[in-house]
């Protein structure tokens, strides 16, 4: 019994300094809450009492720095931008760079082993039949010998294929396989003999050697007759690969290119029987950044369209209580933002690219929600006040969730600038998304907040909101004409009163259309069900699109759409998606390759692919020799030397071999290389990272040390993780930072209902952008994480006003708080989707991935704020108290008589009121 009693007494103890911890929690949020409030309230008298200073700084300010625009400067290193930096495609390129440079890899796969630098490519197509008829065979040596007679003037010389091209050991141009192949046909064909047959995707040219032309040979048909014989081809690939080690070099080449391109297209006109489609070096780069010359007018439109709608969102029939200027300042108070910040961004050095395209609407979605919510605050407040007081009152009212949501905002896009973002593009506009966001804020604050101050003096004088002309009371009014008395229409309102008059602004059509109409239909009980209904819907949709994500690796998605880029690449996928990217399979350390079980494991590595291997080639000429291939260590490798690689047809080989002498005096092989190409289909892409992934397991376990590479392995290792990781990281970021600021806020659950608002309109983009065919790249990872933060934007208010009614019942608060912020949420919907309509009108993949993902964002965020949120609020946590009445005596309610006195800058008012 004695240790019961305890126990209870222990157990009471611990509930009361649980409650007491609680209350006083609850205290501290609450003064820390106020403490705040009261900080703007003041910061909106200070504004208020130097408007002209605080209009004209920002001006000033951003004229200033708009005059940096000289140093304007654009990044063209794609790789640097799109491709991972820390990755193990770069270590192991690096590697291949130090075994085998460019000068010992002088042979016809250099393309598609290492990085090469200068080059131009073309894909022939026919119109009717196959590439390897006559008629077209000549025409193809034809295009051959007018792009290697091709001139370049550079300081009054002029320079051909021949000054620039790559040279072999014989100091001969490199030009592709494919090409000796139909040069070796049409001589057959001149001398009325039969030509070697073309097998494919390994052949054997005249000299004996065996030359790869997968890569060059496209849409082939093998022939009945032979087993890898060629019947019909539809596609060539040529390349011509220039030696730019100097400056003047890069300069001719970079020359070289453009005329490259121009006589193709002339080329083309004069032969209409083919299709070329030529690409260069410096093809990406250049149609990388078209995206922003394609893009000027569609924006500049885009800007119009939203002026115009946010003008019309401010405006209403009462010509006083009417604010078309606060909505053209709106887009200027971002404008202004946007200057200021790409000046400083000028100022550092910073380079310009196309995914940069997107901050301006980062910084129109936040500063629509900030300015169209301090102009709902502004209708709230008292007439009878003074302006300053209606001011402050708007700060102390607006500006906290607006500071959280630009602190979320700040927090989101800084995790996406640290270092740990992997992709380069991804991080720059992080880092440039928070000097905009933070420019974005204090202009609002400074520069609209004192506008706001200037249309106030005009309201609170009667002067109309345009002509700031005064308006003639009533009496005087009637004996105008009509159209005067239509321009100069208002309610005047001279009497004081204890609380806003709401009636003057019900003129307004969403704020009419939101109290009168919509509060009263989504809070219909027979509604309700309907719309949870078509939220469940909504997530059974947007989880088959989840479950379908995949990664947008295609360095296509980037680039504009009318461009040789992507006729080149398209063609490139029609034609030549049965064979992988040649991959060099390096062998960087001395291994036995007399050894029996050792040379099985290569064999059988290799296996299943297509094989340009001196390993296998040495092996046959042994067998061929009737010699053993497990010969000791010194006769294998004597015989490589002074036999194998002496022989013609195996000559070239010798650049895939690096021997070393030694201690002893005897040779070996310290390191090799061999080529190997994949069959694949048309999810080339996909497969090949399978593959890079099989093959990079089998080096961990293997005894045989090696690696492979490819450039193309750059952009694809580890891009998904790449990508995905600053999303990841801003959205734990955004949880924790609602986490964490429970303790600031008033209530716990608006940071709880902030979380599963932000939850789900995530879930739901991300799903419904796969649906509508956008993968996950660095594009649609910005426009996730801007996600987070335009769901806590837009629906922070609407939780915030709700949970911290009171007395009320929840449907009751849900009307109230949709009247209070659902207006500047729907104005800012409005214009936010009208701004981004022009943008779907850009051919460029990735403004269309921008558009999608952006406007999926919009409307998503516009269904939970408008339609399930008030929903879920009337029967979900937290509870309402409804208000008693107390009765005393009788069945009637005693009458209270209220004393209040009004005190103003301008007069003292005692007014007695009934409640």
């Amino acid at each position: 019994m004695v240790v019961n009693g305890r126990l209870e007494r222990l157990g009471s103890r611990r509930f009361f300094l649980a409650l007491i911890l609680w209350i006083h929690s609850r205290m501290l949020r609450q003064v820390l809450h106020e403490g705040l409030r009261t900080s703007f309230h003041k910061l909106g008298h200070f504004v208020a009492n130097h408007p002209v200073f605080f209009a004209s700084a920002p001006v000033v300010i951003s004229i200033l720095l708009g005059a940096s625009f000289s140093r304007y400067r654009i990044e063209e290193n794609v790789e640097y931008l799109l491709a991972p930096k820390h990755s193990l495609a770069k270590i192991e390129g690096n590697l291949v760079d130090s075994l085998f440079p460019v000068n010992r890899s002088k042979h016809t796969l250099y393309s598609d082993l290492q990085t090469p630098g200068r080059y131009g490519r073309v894909i022939v197509t026919s119109r009717r039949g196959s590439i390897l008829e006559p008629q077209y065979v000549d025409l193809v040596l034809k295009l051959h010998r007018t792009v290697t007679q091709l001139q370049v003037p550079m300081l009054r010389f002029n320079y051909t294929f021949n000054h620039l091209c790559l040279l072999d050991d014989a100091k001969n141009c490199i030009v592709d396989d494919i090409i000796h192949a139909l040069a070796e046909t049409q001589g057959a064909r001149a001398s009325n003999r039969s030509a070697p047959p073309l097998r494919y995707p390994i052949t054997s040219l005249r000299d004996g050697r065996e030359a790869y032309i997968g890569h060059q040979l496209g849409g082939v048909q093998p022939s009945a007759s032979g087993r890898d014989g060629v019947r019909v081809a539809r596609a060539l690939q040529l390349t011509y690969y220039l030696h730019a080690a100097s400056p003047l070099n890069e300069m001719v080449a970079a020359r070289w290119e453009l005329a490259f391109c121009a006589t193709l297209e002339r080329f083309g006109r004069q032969h209409p029987e083919l299709a070329l489609y030529p690409f260069t070096s410096s093809s990406l780069q250049r149609d990388f950044q078209r995206t922003s010359r394609v893009s000027e007018q569609p924006l500049l439109f885009s800007l119009v369209v939203c002026l115009a709608l946010a003008v019309l969102c401010c405006s209403m029939r009462d010509c006083v209580r009417t604010k078309p200027w606060l909505g053209l300042l709106a887009l200027v108070t971002i404008s202004l933002a946007t200057l200021t910040s790409a000046g400083i961004f000028n100022l550092v050095g910073g380079k310009y690219n196309s995914t940069y395209l997107g901050i301006p609407f980062v910084m129109l979605g936040h500063g629509l929600f900030g300015t169209f919510e301090m102009l709902s605050s502004w209708r709230r407040t008292r007439e009878d006040q003074h302006v300053k007081e209606r001011v402050a009152a708007v700060f102390s009212d607006c500006l906290l969730p607006f500071t959280a949501s630009t602190a979320l905002h700040l927090v989101t896009f800084g995790i996406g600038a640290s270092p740990f973002t992997n992709i380069e593009a991804v991080r720059l506009f992080c880092r440039n998304a928070c000097l905009s966001v933070l420019f974005n804020y204090l202009y609002i604050l400074t520069f609209f907040g004192s506008n706001l101050v200037f249309a106030g003096y005009l309201e609170n004088n009667y002067r109309h909101s345009l002509f700031c002309r005064r308006v003639p009371k009533p009496e005087l009014l009637q004996q105008k004409p009509a159209w005067y008395r239509f321009l100069m229409y208002t309610q005047y309102n001279e009497g004081p009163a204890s609380e806003p008059d709401m009636h003057a602004y019900e003129s307004h059509l969403l704020v009419a259309f939101m109290k009168r109409y919509y509060c009263d239909w989504i809070t219909n009980t027979y509604v309700k069900p309907f719309v949870v209904l078509f939220y469940l819907v909504y997530v059974s949709f947007a989880l088959m699109g989840y479950l379908q994500v995949s990664e947008g690796s295609d360095l296509s998605n980037m680039v504009a759409t009318e461009t040789g880029t992507i006729a080149y690449m398209r063609a490139q996928q029609r034609y030549f998606s049965s064979y992988s990217p040649v991959i060099g399979f390096y062998i960087y350390e001395s291994i036995e390759y007399w050894n029996a079980s050792v040379q099985e494991d290569l064999l059988e590595y290799t296996k299943g692919f297509e094989r340009i291997s001196w390993f296998e080639s040495y092996l046959n000429y042994l067998h061929g020799l009737n010699v053993s291939t497990s010969l000791p260590r010194s006769n294998f490798t004597e015989r490589l030397r002074s036999g194998f690689l002496r022989q013609p047809r195996y000559l070239h080989f010798s650049d895939d071999i690096i021997f070393a002498r030694r201690a002893d005096g005897d040779f070996e092989v310290v390191a090799s290389r061999m080529f190997l190409v994949a069959k694949t289909t048309e999810n080339k892409r996909e497969e090949m990272s399978i593959l890079l992934d099989t093959l990079r397991k089998l080096s961990l376990t293997s005894r045989i040390k090696f690696i492979i590479f490819n450039p193309s392995f750059v952009y694809m290792d580890r891009y998904a993780s790449s990508v995905g990781a600053p999303l990841k990281n801003s959205c734990i970021a955004a949880l924790f930072l609602l986490f964490f600021s429970t303790f600031l806020a008033a209530d716990p659950l608006v940071n709880a209902w902030l979380a599963v608002t932000v939850a789900s309109v995530e879930f739901g983009v991300v799903g419904f952008m796969t649906l509508w065919q956008v993968e996950l790249d660095c594009v649609s990872v910005l426009c996730l994480i801007y996600g987070v933060n335009y769901a806590v934007d837009s629906s922070a208010p609407l939780v915030s006003a709700f949970v911290l009614g009171r007395e009320h019942s929840r449907t009751r608060w849900v009307k109230l708080a949709l009247e209070r912020h659902g207006v500047p949420a729907l104005q800012s919907y409005l214009c936010y989707g009208a701004a981004l309509l022009p943008v779907a009108a850009v051919p460029s993949n990735l403004t269309g991935t921008l558009f999608r993902c952006l406007f999926l964002t919009m409307l998503i965020t516009a269904f939970h704020c408008l339609a399930i949120l008030p929903v879920l609020l009337t029967f979900l946590p937290p509870s309402k108290r409804k208000k008693r009445e107390r009765k005393r005596g009788g069945a009637d309610a005693r009458e209270e008589m209220e004393c209040v006195e009004m005190v103003d800058s301008t007069r003292v008012v005692d007014q007695i009121t009934t409640v």
